[in-house]
């Protein structure tokens, strides 16, 4: 899929959540989701939050940053897993900062730009 074709067809209307703790970060990656034409539902910035909107569904993909006020998304990531929703991850440390069990997940290196995160929930998508 290319970018023009993921943002014209694979990424518009999708219902996206967030789990990124920095305000100004969350916000950034809020504007390039609504660009592409996706739609944000739901944005937690701890472990615990995120864990209740896993479990409240109402969303097709999520982007997952690795290290969430001072904890591992793990706990996250195992929960969408457990339901079978895709996800990517966002990390400052790239696929190094990711657990060796999350290896499989698409991983983007912050910062990254529109294109970057655009590839990342393409790839999470399938």
């Amino acid at each position: 899929m290319t970018g023009a074709d993921a943002s014209d067809e694979g990424l518009k209307g999708l219902q996206v959540l967030i789990v990124e703790d920095e305000g100004p970060v969350a916000l950034l990656i809020e504007d390039m989701l609504e660009d592409l034409g996706c739609t944000v539902v739901g944005s937690a910035a701890s472990v615990a939050e995120a864990l209740r909107l896993v479990e409240a569904g109402g969303y097709d993909v999520a982007l997952l940053d690795v290290n969430i006020a001072g904890q591992s998304v793990l706990p996250v990531a195992e929960a969408l897993v457990r339901r079978g929703a895709p996800f990517a991850i966002a990390s400052g440390y790239g696929p190094a900062g990711v657990p060796d069990s999350l290896r499989r997940v698409p991983v983007i290196q912050k910062p990254f730009r529109r294109q970057e995160l655009e590839d990342a929930l393409c790839a999470a998508l399938g």
